[in-house]
């Protein structure tokens, strides 16, 4: 359903503007295949969050983590199936894990300053990281992308230390760390995915 919506648009698109070339609409019917997938994805999303009681939690990562998701990118699922459970896995399961672990003071404290120092390590290797079907091939677009990433990662962690609630704490903590980890090269190679880069070569101004 949604691969016949996004070939209808980008049908449409091209009859609009016919000097887009065939690698150029791939690229656009991928870019609306992800947008007009999200919706169904967020709304199970909520959905299965309210049967677990844990929809407040859900919606509160949802909404801090998504600009620092937005900025460094991360790997994508090949389908649309796969991609609503891996979702649902991160969301649900980061919440989850947040609510049954208790971290002292000091354990949060080292925890934190690690896992500030390995996401700029990875934000500088690899965000945005984006992908072959929906390469970030500008210059100036990816060194803004990972000056948001670096920021909001930042801000995502110092909140952390300083809010006293443990499961908001734990969230931004374990929500930014997982995200950081959907950058690597070793959880593109898991997936199968290549980063843009790697497909289109350097970016361009």
């Amino acid at each position: 359903m949604i691969d016949t919506i996004c070939t209808f648009l980008t049908n449409r698109i091209r009859k609009e503007m016919p000097e887009i070339y065939d690698e150029r609409a791939e690229v656009i019917n991928y870019g609306l295949q992800n947008i007009v997938g999200e919706i169904p994805k967020i709304f199970l999303l909520f959905i299965i969050s309210f049967i677990l009681g844990m929809l407040k939690e859900v919606l509160f990562m949802f909404i801090v983590l998504t600009p620092y998701r937005g900025a460094s990118g991360g790997f994508h699922l090949k389908t649309h199936l796969g991609c609503i459970v891996g979702t649902t896995a991160f969301y649900c399961g980061i919440v989850l894990l947040s609510q049954h672990v208790i971290l002292d003071d000091i354990t949060k404290y080292i925890l934190i300053g690690i896992s500030w120092i390995f996401g700029m390590f990875m934000i500088k290797l690899y965000a945005p990281a984006d992908t072959e079907n929906v390469p970030i091939l500008s210059k100036k677009d990816r060194k803004k992308k990972q000056m948001i990433a670096y920021i909001t990662y930042s801000i995502g962690l110092m909140a952390a230390l300083l809010i006293q609630n443990n499961v908001i704490s734990n969230i931004l903590l374990f929500g930014n760390l997982l995200q950081t980890l959907t950058i690597t090269k070793l959880a593109y190679r898991l997936t199968k995915n290549k980063y843009g880069y790697e497909v289109y070569g350097d970016a361009s101004v």
